[in-house]
């Protein structure tokens, strides 16, 4: 580099500070945790750097870090997200929050055939469709049940 580069590049270093937070700061904006961000610092999903004895985080490298973060919401399955609520297709926990039912309660629903799912990779999923049908059959009953009583 010559002299006219590195005062060039100090310049702009200068212009544009980083902005840096803790771990315990960067724990508060993401919502989780400060051992998660040691997790994902150690398995080299953020990037960090230490000083002395505490480490900082550059805010870009922690929106990188959110953006690229695993979300069950955008998980993929041959190609195509596998709760894709555009669609009509819901997780059981989705469907279990609809519905104001345990999830446990939908995953017995599912293995005793009084509602349809499909597996695909290691989750179920339930279409709209069958989400109504359940609630016509079953959920109708029991509210007609506990009426009569």
């Amino acid at each position: 580099m010559t002299t006219e580069n590195k005062e060039e590049f100090q310049t702009n270093q200068q212009e544009t500070p980083k902005k840096v937070v803790s771990i315990t700061e960067a724990a508060r904006i993401n919502g989780v945790t400060r051992q998660a961000i040691y997790v994902a610092i150690k398995q080299k999903k953020l990037k960090a750097e230490k000083d002395a004895t505490r480490w900082t985080i550059c805010l870009n490298d922690l929106e990188e870090y959110r953006k690229n973060k695993y979300s069950r919401s955008k998980s993929t399955f041959e190609g195509e997200l596998l709760f894709n609520n555009e669609k009509g297709f819901y997780s059981v926990n989705q469907v279990a929050k609809m519905l104001g039912v345990p999830a446990q309660k939908i995953y017995y629903a599912t293995r005793i055939g009084m509602l349809k799912a499909s597996r695909k990779g290691a989750a179920w999923v339930v279409h709209t469709d069958d989400i109504k049908k359940y609630c016509e059959k079953y959920i109708a009953q029991r509210d007609s049940s506990t009426e009569a009583m």
